[in-house]
């Protein structure tokens, strides 16, 4: 009698527990915030019937709460804007390599985490954008002339903490080395027209209003400020053109990024995240992205949105992207350093 009690008991036990196969839903944690990840994952959900919950905050929190949760976080995937954020959940061991490699399928190479822990779903780049007004094109040329003299008292850019700061002065140690990166930061500060503040889009409505004539920001940007239902804003996108830096012969190349997108160390619906992440690089997808948020598809057969074709095409800068994590603490001394506030 005592056996088949234990017997019944385990069964009992057993029958509660979530079965992960029959799962019927996803756990997000994610940085992003933009609209069409919502009709991205509403999309998923008709086409599977699986359920797609997303927890938001900004990268470095949920970095914090994945590693407080431990083997007991509900997170599936993590999903973040900077590949900075994506090498250090990584090197944090909160992410597993990927075991099925057609998710890597269909993505340009160049965009492909060297370590296999994380995915891309889309790229920018951080570009120059200057008054139609008060620059000539042919007065641009790399992200190293902004450091030039001409500039002073006319550059505008966001502060030093922001993340997409970090991976450009990042790029630029990988490219220049340190030294030559903290004399590029010293002059770039002496061409601020102010205190950096504000986000990229800002940075645009502050070129617009004459306090300053050129700006770093990322591409994106400029489509959601082109294709806004504010006037204001499609004033201010209107008022600036595009200028893809280092573009020369022998030159390396404008600086990406990438939103990227990482399945936890302990996943419990491993397998509908892994349909999701497939989901995402389709080709109706990646078109839903580029047509919605003004990025690039990491699809090469993808085309960008027709506002973003219309600043042509551009050679992007082949360093390991995982060098914008690893060079990560070295940026921000640099800033430090140099006064960037």
């Amino acid at each position: 009698m005592k056996k088949f009690i234990y017997i019944f008991t385990i069964l009992l036990v057993a029958s509660c527990m979530p079965n992960k196969k029959n799962s019927n839903e996803i756990n997000i944690y994610s940085q992003r915030h933009y609209n069409v990840d919502e009709i991205q994952y509403e999309n998923f959900e008709k086409l599977t019937g699986i359920k797609v919950n997303v927890t938001k905050a900004n990268a470095d929190e949920l970095i914090q709460r994945m590693k407080n949760e431990g083997n007991n976080s509900p997170a599936d995937l993590f999903i973040t804007v900077d590949v900075g954020k994506l090498w250090q959940g990584g090197e944090m061991g909160l992410f597993q390599k990927f075991e099925d490699e057609s998710v890597f399928n269909n993505i340009d190479p160049q965009l492909l985490d060297n370590n296999g822990y994380w995915v891309p779903l889309t790229y920018r780049s951080r570009v120059i954008v200057y008054s139609n007004e008060r620059v000539e094109k042919n007065e641009l040329s790399t992200y190293e002339d902004l450091s030039n003299d001409k500039w002073k008292g006319r550059l505008l850019v966001r502060s030093s903490s922001n993340a997409y700061n970090q991976a450009l002065m990042s790029s630029l140690v990988e490219n220049l080395g340190s030294e030559e990166t903290t004399k590029w930061s010293e002059s770039v500060v002496a061409n601020f027209a102010r205190n950096p503040k504000g986000n990229d889009r800002d940075q645009v409505k502050a070129i617009a209003a004459g306090q300053g004539d050129l700006a770093i920001v990322n591409s994106y940007y400029i489509g959601l400020l082109l294709s806004s239902e504010k006037e204001e804003e499609i004033n201010a996108g209107k008022a600036v053109s595009v200028f893809f830096p280092n573009q020369g012969e022998g030159e390396r190349g404008a600086h990406i990024n990438v939103s990227g997108i990482a399945l936890t160390k302990n996943a419990p619906n491993k397998e509908n995240a892994i349909k999701l992440i497939k989901y995402l690089n389709t080709v109706k997808a990646q078109e839903t992205y580029v047509n919605n948020s003004y990025e690039y598809s990491v699809n090469p057969n993808v085309k960008p949105d027709e506002i973003v074709q219309a600043w042509g095409e551009f050679k992007k800068d082949p360093v390991d992207l995982n060098s914008l994590g690893t060079n990560r603490n070295e940026a921000i001394r640099i800033f430090d350093k140099t006064g960037w506030k």
